[in-house]
């Protein structure tokens, strides 16, 4: 089997960290208002209706109302300059446009995709099977057509990743949503009719269809058997769909669909870029993305402290609503802090003393933020908390993969 020299490389940090700060972003909650009932009658712009139309299986309208074409409202756009590019990142504050391409956009998140990237790079790390075009730190990692097949190979399944099966994921929740957005955020695309019914439901499938198009390509451009990037991508693709759409719902529980973001965010992407590039046949590399995705799911809750009093009125039973944000905070705290410590405890089972070291000095800022932010006060410092502590959390899965990508299993 082929080693990668990713793990041995320096300049790894140089290339990814731009990529890292932006992370801490894309993991960071979007702040959420909610407004009360007895104001959704100035909030909300719908016309009931008695029938209704258009309908595309699965993609079914459960809501008895349709939403009429207004200019968006109260979206408080931000004044520093950056309205435009928040409008192309699918972020709060963002400014308003008619431009139906931008929107499109707007709807696939693109600052979400981020982590679905981090994940397929840290999976290609895992697979000891990664080639740098020309490496200079070893002579035996200089084989510039193997390089360039492999970054192009890294670059398809990041594609696949973000921009169609996040995107796909993050237009069909905004779909779903569009009854609760239009309290909530009265000026998200679909709510204040900057797109049409129809013309989500055109990107839902295109997105979809696109991404198990792409991975059955790197399926066979990997040379599989069976087609283990297709499988995941449809795997994947259903836990989108049973986590917005009822009668599953996952996100009105706060266990099963926090969980599902975690596994979504960390694990999929993990054995995608793994996959890619080499075999998921031990059963390590499933364990670890899977105690990383319960880290995941503790990052996940901190986007629900905010909305704790609409996901209550709207009986969403987010964890801070089942167990009030005191509770909640030390669950978070604890799912992130004890997997980790799980994790890294296995590194140095393995005799990878170093590797487990890295982990644990990884892990102490995190504590170190979670004792001055999280847990004093978790609503108030919640975005403050995801970027101070989010790059430490996601170089330890980098420090993880590469470790599983330098490590021995036949000694």
């Amino acid at each position: 089997r082929r080693r990668t020299t990713i793990k041995h490389n320096p300049i790894t940090m140089k290339c990814v960290l731009p990529l890292l700060v932006t992370s801490a972003v894309a993991f960071s909650p979007a702040p959420r208002s909610f407004v009360g009932v007895q104001q959704r009658s100035s909030s909300l712009s719908m016309l009931p209706t008695k029938q209704q139309t258009d309908s595309f299986y699965p993609f079914d309208k459960e809501s008895s109302s349709k939403l009429s074409a207004v200019p968006p409202k109260s979206n408080e756009e931000v004044a520093d300059g950056s309205a435009d590019v928040r409008q192309l990142l699918g972020v709060k504050g963002a400014s308003g446009t008619t431009d139906i391409w931008k929107i499109r956009l707007q709807l696939t998140k693109p600052v979400t995709w981020i982590p679905l990237v981090w994940g397929v790079m840290c999976g290609a790390a895992a697979s000891g099977n990664y080639h740098w075009i020309w490496n200079p730190f070893d002579p035996n990692d200089r084989n510039v057509m193997l390089g360039l097949e492999d970054m192009a190979k890294g670059f398809v399944a990041m594609i696949l990743a973000g921009p169609f099966l996040t995107g796909y994921t993050q237009t069909i929740n905004d779909w779903y949503d569009r009854d609760i957005d239009a309290i909530n955020e009265p000026y998200r695309p679909i709510p204040s009719g900057a797109i049409s019914e129809g013309q989500v439901i055109f990107q839902i499938w295109f997105l979809l269809l696109g991404g198990l198009g792409i991975a059955y390509g790197l399926d066979v451009w990997a040379g599989h058997d069976f087609p283990t990037v297709l499988a995941l991508s449809i795997f994947g693709s259903w836990v989108s769909y049973i986590y917005s759409a009822p009668p599953l719902k996952l996100k009105q529980n706060g266990w099963a669909g926090n969980y599902a973001l975690g596994c979504s965010y960390i694990s999929l992407p993990w054995w995608c870029g793994q996959a890619v590039f080499g075999e998921l046949d031990r059963p390590v590399y499933f364990v670890l993305p899977i105690l990383y995705s319960i880290a995941g799911l503790g990052i996940a809750i901190v986007n629900d402290f905010k909305s704790i009093e609409g996901d209550r009125e709207l009986g969403l039973q987010s964890l801070p609503v089942a167990f009030g944000v005191d509770g909640a905070k030390y669950i978070c705290a604890g799912s992130v802090t004890l997997t980790q410590l799980g994790v890294a405890a296995y590194l140095q089972s393995i005799g990878e003393t170093t590797y487990a070291a890295i982990l644990l000095g990884l892990l102490l800022p995190q504590i170190y933020f979670q004792a001055t932010l999280l847990l004093p006060d978790p609503v108030a410092n919640d975005v403050k908390y995801q970027a101070s502590s989010q790059p430490f959390f996601v170089f330890g899965i980098l420090a993880t993969a590469l470790c599983l990508g330098h490590h021995d299993f036949s000694a």
